[in-house]
């Protein structure tokens, strides 16, 4: 290898990584006419290891490891079929893929192939996890010239049940065939019918289309009971506000009780979006990968049969809207709940103004009774203070005369009581000032 002359900058460590995400999950290579039989399970609460495990008990792969299984994408190879490991957020899915038997060759009645599955005994009943889709489909060689004749042979092999049917591709390069029944065995059933130049890559294409629709169908529809439980929910709510909002504007109730009321509703709706939020959104993420699934296989209709589209349009589409309705219904709840709150704070904090109000009126009221008061007792202050030194003055006075003064004491006394109480006044004034002057 020559050396690069333009060397790039040091990598980020998630480069690669994200660069392969595109070939993590490459299609199978399906070779016609094939059986392919896929089943998908919740893997809540099971681990990679314990998948692991149940893979390992397969024909020559007891040295299969979990860190085999890192990038939760896995095909295996065995002696006449393919079994591709897939592992999501919140499902797996296992496709095995093998050679269709000949008695289940288009024009045969509603052929039994469970018998003719190559998997060990009872491993498909050992997956770990809980099933919610599984899927028997059957793709073979057939004639496309006359679609409804195809149709008829189509429906003859799936048992005369009411079919959705549709040519794919722009150039209708095959035929897809199912009722969406789920049968006794707990598998549905589809049929694909296409002409004998298709390739293997086409092929594989074509079934990763279609079972990604049934499955991401099933998925999305995960929200609908979810949706019919919160219904009646729900309904108490909007009416427990709706109650609380009148007693709000009838005046009718405290506003501690309205607001315990209140505090209790909110937390009931909030328990109820963190519980079913993901499930909601989830819903909507797999709806649209739905319809993405739908565009690409690119569907031509057949005279007088509905297309896989129509039919979803006609049956997933309402419980989609439920599911939708009711999400917003929840955060319409969430939010008039909200500005509930915000009038009983507003109505709460004018209470508390005015009583603050009150508070402050009152207070002013009593500050000024308390300098009358004061006032009052500064007036007595003087006089007694005045009393007692006019009295000093009167005893000196007294002192006086007895020493042979020429003083009449009482004279005395009368002449300073105004020059006295002045002084007191004075006195007092000089304090109140500096008083003031310090705050």
């Amino acid at each position: 290898m020559e050396p690069n002359p333009y060397p790039l900058p040091a990598g980020d460590p998630q480069r690669e990584l994200l660069h392969n995400e595109v070939h993590a999950r490459p299609p199978a290579r399906v070779h016609l006419p094939a059986l392919v039989v896929f089943v998908a399970v919740f893997n809540e609460g099971v681990t990679r290891e314990q998948e692991c495990a149940h893979l390992s008990r397969l024909p020559g792969q007891q040295a299969l490891t979990p860190e085999q299984l890192q990038g939760n994408f896995l095909r295996l190879r065995l002696p006449g079929y393919t079994l591709k490991w897939e592992r999501h957020t919140e499902f797996t899915r296992y496709s095995l893929v093998q050679p269709l038997p000949d008695a289940a060759q288009l024009g045969s009645r509603d052929p039994e192939l469970l018998s003719h599955i190559v998997l060990p005994p009872d491993w498909i009943a050992g997956i770990p996890g809980r099933t919610f889709a599984a899927i028997k489909l059957v793709m073979l060689h057939g004639d496309l010239q006359h679609p409804q004749e195809t149709l008829a042979l189509a429906r003859t092999w799936l048992g005369e049940h009411t079919v959705v049917a549709s040519l794919m591709g722009n150039n209708a390069h095959s035929m897809v065939v199912t009722d969406f029944m789920l049968r006794e065995s707990g598998y549905e059933r589809m049929l694909v019918v296409a002409p004998t130049d298709t390739t293997e890559t086409r092929a594989g294409r074509i079934s990763q289309r279609l079972l990604e629709i049934e499955t991401y169908r099933l998925m999305a529809l995960r929200g609908l009971p979810v949706a019919k439980q919160l219904g009646a929910l729900l309904t108490r709510s909007e009416q427990q506000l709706a109650d609380i909002t009148a007693q709000m504007e009838n005046k009718s109730a405290t506003d501690q009780a309205l607001l315990d009321a209140l505090v209790s509703l909110a937390a009931g709706v909030e328990r109820a979006t963190a519980q079913h939020a993901y499930r909601f959104s989830a819903t909507q993420a797999y709806d649209t990968l739905v319809g993405q699934r739908i565009a690409e296989i690119r569907e031509q209709p057949i005279p007088g049969t509905q297309t896989i589209g129509e039919f979803m349009q006609r049956r997933l589409s309402p419980a989609i809207a439920t599911v939708t309705a009711t999400a917003q219904r929840l955060a319409s709840l969430s939010e008039r709940i909200t500005r509930t709150s915000a009038l009983l704070r507003t109505r709460v904090d004018i209470a508390t103004e005015e009583q603050n109000q009150q508070l402050l009126a009152k207070l002013t009221k009593g500050q000024e009774l308390q300098l009358r008061l004061q006032s009052t007792v500064e007036g007595l202050s003087i006089a007694a203070i005045s009393y007692y030194v006019i009295s000093l003055i009167l005893y000196l006075g007294k002192a006086g005369k007895e020493a042979g003064l020429p003083i009449k004491p009482e004279l005395l006394a009368g002449v300073m009581i105004p020059l006295v109480l002045w002084a007191v006044w004075r006195t007092t004034r000089k304090i109140h000032e500096k008083l003031h002057a310090g705050h």
